[in-house]
């Protein structure tokens, strides 16, 4: 069986197209089933409130476009853009870009990464998560602000305030490592190693989570665990940590 994936991705991202089809391969590997990707880019070079809104506004071309293909489902990857928007935000762009697809012929559920990473924690039964992101301090203010508009608290943030977002996809993974020791875990039941596609994370999850003995997630992760679900798939992908482990969740709260 082959299931079609459209990604909506930020003309500058590079990640968002490597993680998730090296997620799926895993998964196939566990299932037998195959998934082609499909891609329409949406122009972002820095990563600020006017780009992101230029962005936003390119994403219905961007459903259309891949509605064209047929696609299975749709996956708008661009956290942050959403989330500057506040509390519903994700609900709302999901279901606008649903129906954008099926009035062109195409319908197909459609997964944003924003709100793939809120049901993944409230699928992990997480109330308190510390996070990693790229971005400058403000930006990384409206993520943990986001998350706490669903009831989970946010107890630590390092913010590596990186502009640009080509120069976000170099971010090393083993340097993710280390700045995961810096965040104060004491009070957090998980972590987000990676709020945003564009920050590679996949290899850290595993190492971190074994560290740390809690749920590590990222953006990414919860993206594949979400999309999933949505095609009525098992949420199974070996090394990816606890989320998609193929065990119950739900037991990370306290």
């Amino acid at each position: 069986m082959t299931t079609r994936v459209g990604l909506i991705v930020p003309s500058s991202n590079t990640t968002i197209e490597t993680e998730v089809p090296h997620m799926l391969r895993r998964h196939g590997e566990v299932t037998g089933e195959r998934f082609t990707f499909h891609s329409s880019r949406a122009q972002l070079h820095q990563v600020d409130a006017e780009s992101l809104d230029r962005m936003v506004a390119d994403s219905d071309r961007c459903a259309r476009e891949l509605s064209d293909a047929r696609v299975d489902a749709l996956v708008y990857a661009c956290l942050v853009a959403i989330m500057v928007r506040g509390h519903g935000a994700h609900e709302s762009s999901e279901q606008h870009l649903a129906e954008v697809a099926a009035a062109n012929g195409g319908a197909a559920p459609v997964v944003s990464s924003a709100g793939a990473l809120i049901g993944a924690m409230e699928a992990l039964g997480l109330q308190r998560v510390a996070i990693i992101t790229p971005y400058l301090p403000e930006l990384t203010a409206a993520v943990a602000g986001y998350i706490e508009s669903y009831g989970i608290t946010v107890t630590d943030a390092v913010s590596l305030g990186v502009a640009d977002n080509v120069e976000v996809a170099g971010i090393s993974e083993a340097r993710l490592v280390e700045h995961a020791r810096r965040l104060d875990t004491t009070a957090a039941d998980g972590v987000v190693l990676s709020c945003c596609v564009q920050m590679p994370s996949l290899s850290a999850i595993a190492p971190v989570e074994a560290e740390l003995g809690i749920p590590i997630l990222s953006a990414a992760t919860a993206t594949v665990y979400q999309l999933l679900r949505a095609l009525d798939r098992p949420p199974v992908v070996p090394g990816a940590g606890r989320l998609l482990s193929g065990e119950p969740v739900g037991a990370g709260g306290g």
